[in-house]
């Protein structure tokens, strides 16, 4: 049993141990604040229970939850609950471990960043200065409810001085306030609220201790009193992409390098894949045969990432490729080539199979043989050119694509989007289907020529279209067209 802290929601925050023990979970019960992507690092497999807390709503009761994690740990399965935060900072993780003691379960506890540091970090507040602010005090809001007036002396929070960080303090802020008033602290003292802190939603209000309650505030929020809350270090808010949401069309096993660039500019990510990867439909039967002739080939010619995944997946000898020559189309095909060690003898200036014809060699005298390793529903626009140039090409198919349905709660993220990013002809013809033109996010951002035009024979306007046709050039391109609608800042 491993009570494990997520962190306060960038799931970037998350401890290298937390990833470790993600990965090999069998089951994760996570609460309301856990980042969904975090979720994703567990086994596909694994069980996922939610038994998020929100204002006024328990999905379990905190005993339930005790009461799950003894049951499950006793039946030896590898178990991680995941908390938002640190486990023992108003979290009650205490009252877990001691249920796990009480039950003779063993646990092991992997603290997480505080909201009471990250938060305010995020949002450009400093908790302590050198000059001006040499302690600060968390304290928590919301206090147990037996407890009558509560526990906490807000006399001596406010005597102590320096930063006050109030986690879970909405619901009470005016009563707090007006504690901390009438134990002497000054109405203009700067306080400020950071709502939902460190995600894409996050969003800061800064005030006076004497007017923050006249703003609307909402959980969760962390609240921060002192000289240090009128400071504006802000660079979270700031980054190209924040506050925007984006969704990303790609299939879910290749999704990260996209959604990975775009959170680093701030946006708000929103997978929903509009296909996803399968075996061809021989079940490798074609690609195996290829494999075993390889040898005999003068070229192997790769058109994405997963068709070089799944041809290695099958090659066990890279060395199997001795005297052949490999082609790439695109840099992130290349790269895939060289996760294996293997270095693209070509690679065309432009990343379609326009481009790889312009630049392939003639057949050598007496023909030439090509291996092909494609998507099973590829375009024949290059196996037909390099046959009309005179070479012998066996296409293999190595994969093959099915479209994916995205849930209702997605459908209603991706009608809430800012932009929608096409990565391929079939995603665009997938992602359509599933959604209807209708609920096309206003900015669509294309990779190429190929899947704008299919874009555009669906009836969609294409806003952009990256230059590279790369993921790097199509984040670069999208960055442009927000700019261009007003719905992203460049200072």
């Amino acid at each position: 049993m491993y009570l494990v802290g997520a962190g306060p929601g960038d799931p970037g925050l998350l401890t290298r141990r937390g990833a470790e023990l993600l990965a090999k979970a069998d089951v994760v019960v996570h609460d309301r604040l856990s980042a969904t992507e975090l979720l994703d690092l567990a086994p596909a497999s694994a069980e996922r229970i939610d038994v998020g807390k929100a204002p006024k709503h328990h999905r379990m009761t905190q005993e339930q939850i005790n009461a799950l994690l003894v049951e499950r740990g006793l039946a030896g399965q590898m178990v991680v609950r995941l908390k938002g935060g640190d486990p023992f900072v108003f979290a009650r993780g205490s009252e877990e471990a001691q249920s796990l003691i009480d039950a003779g379960v063993p646990y092991e506890v992997v603290p997480g960043i505080t909201s009471a540091l990250a938060v305010p970090a995020y949002a450009g507040i400093p908790v302590t200065q050198r000059f001006s602010s040499t302690s600060f005090t968390v304290v928590t809001g919301h206090e147990d409810p037996s407890s009558g007036d509560g526990t906490v002396d807000w006399d001596a929070v406010a005597r102590v001085g320096g930063t006050i960080v109030i986690l879970m303090g909405v619901g009470r802020w005016p009563q707090i306030a007006a504690r901390l008033l009438a134990a002497g602290r000054s109405p203009d003292t700067p306080a400020a609220a950071v709502r939902w802190g460190t995600r894409p939603t996050q969003h800061t209000t800064r005030a006076t201790l004497a007017t923050l309650a006249d703003h609307p505030l909402d959980a969760p929020s962390v609240i921060v009193v002192g000289h240090v809350a009128g400071q504006d270090l802000a660079w979270y808010e700031r980054r190209p992409l924040f506050g925007r949401k984006v969704v990303v069309t790609r299939a879910r096993s290749q999704a990260s390098a996209l959604s990975d660039r775009l959170r680093e500019l701030g946006a708000e990510v929103v997978e929903s894949p509009a296909l996803a990867v399968v075996d061809p439909t021989d079940g490798g039967i074609a690609l195996l045969a290829a494999l075993a002739d390889v040898a005999a080939a003068d070229w192997l010619v790769f058109t994405s990432p997963n068709g070089v995944d799944r041809t290695f997946a099958h090659l066990p000898d890279a060395r199997a490729l001795a005297g052949v020559k490999v082609a790439a189309v695109g840099t992130g095909t290349a790269e895939a080539l060289a996760d294996r060690r293997i270095v693209a003898d070509l690679i065309p200036p432009r990343f379609v199979a326009e481009g790889l014809l312009e630049v392939f060699p003639p057949p050598p005298s007496g023909g030439g043989r090509v291996v092909l390793a494609a998507a099973a529903a590829a375009r024949p626009v290059l196996p037909d050119g390099l046959r009309a140039a005179g070479w012998e090409v066996e296409v293999v198919p190595v994969y093959g694509t099915v479209p994916v349905t995205p849930d209702p709660a997605t459908l209603a993220q991706i009608e809430d989007a800012d932009a929608v990013t096409f990565t391929s002809s079939s995603t665009v013809t997938n992602f359509c289907q599933a959604v209807g033109p209708d609920r096309v996010p206003p900015v669509v951002a294309s990779i190429g020529p190929v899947t704008s035009a299919t874009a555009r024979d669906l009836g969609l306007y294409v806003d952009v279209e990256a230059s590279p046709h790369t993921i790097d050039g199509l984040v670069d391109a999208l960055v442009v067209a927000l700019a261009r609608t007003g719905r992203v800042r460049l200072d």
